[in-house]
């Protein structure tokens, strides 16, 4: 009876270990991969989300003190732009829309320069349960990361004849306009300034626009994408921006309302 003995290499020996090393590594490489990038996403939807809603309650129980008690308190020179002043006017309704002086000042009187590194107003929107602090500037560093609301540098202020313009994320840091797409012609939207709170009612959203449509936050505000959304005289107008779809930035979701009262403080 012939025995054969297997002869094994040592070089074939030497490349099956090397390949289980390789697969081994890769597979650790992966794992590793996979452990930072969730790490990631819980930081960018999870911490942000936390610290920029803690920052921006703290934010606005900071304002509600400092208009509260008067002088003194944290936030006394944040006067919104065009704030009504003891001698200014006062209405219960929206003015007229062929209006063109603001109802907030007397003529001739010059506008505050607003504070670029703090909230001057708290923007109210009961149906989404939401209450924000609102600062000047719509730079994500500075304001929008914060979970403020942002406004557009060259829009008009609360309850000024034109279109106060604001921006807000809805994904991560804090989200404030995560759910803005629930809002319906109607709701209501109270900003609250030192001086006044204003009340406008949601009139029409716009679902869908460019990120480069900046025709939705002109005086008068219309899409030029969209050319059947907006309006074509001079009102009080609010307008809202965000980003759409969630957790992309490639289109815009426009809200536009309409003054209907103003109530001293």
């Amino acid at each position: 009876m012939v025995v054969r003995v297997r002869v094994v290499r040592h070089s074939g020996l030497r490349r099956r270990a090397l390949r289980r090393r390789v697969l081994w590594s890769g597979g650790e490489a992966l794992v590793t991969l996979g452990v930072v990038l969730l790490l990631l996403v819980v930081h960018q939807v999870w911490w942000t989300n936390r610290e920029a809603r803690e920052g921006a309650e703290r934010e606005v129980r900071a304002l509600e003190r400092a208009w509260d008690g008067g002088s003194g308190g944290r936030g006394d020179s944040r006067t919104a732009v065009g704030a009504p002043t003891a001698s200014s006017p006062t209405t219960t309704s929206a003015p007229a829309a062929s209006s063109t002086r603001s109802p907030e000042r007397p003529a001739g009187a010059a506008a505050p320069s607003p504070d670029w590194s703090r909230a001057y107003a708290i923007l109210t929107i009961p149906r989404l349960h939401l209450r924000v602090p609102v600062a000047e500037g719509v730079s994500k560093g500075g304001v929008l990361d914060k979970g403020y609301v942002g406004h557009y540098p060259g829009t008009q202020q609360p309850g000024q004849a034109g279109n106060f313009a604001l921006a807000g994320h809805r994904n991560t840091h804090g989200e404030p306009f995560r759910y803005l797409n629930r809002l319906a012609p109607g709701d209501t939207v109270r900003v609250e300034t030192r001086s006044a709170t204003y009340t406008y009612a949601v009139d029409t959203i716009l679902p869908q626009t460019t990120a480069h449509d900046g025709s939705v936050i002109r005086a008068v505000p219309r899409s030029t994408v969209r050319p059947g959304h907006g309006y074509r005289v001079p009102g009080y107008y609010l307008t809202l921006t965000t980003c759409t779809p969630e957790y992309t930035s490639k289109y815009r979701l426009v809200v536009w309302g309409k003054l209907v009262s103003m109530r001293p403080r």
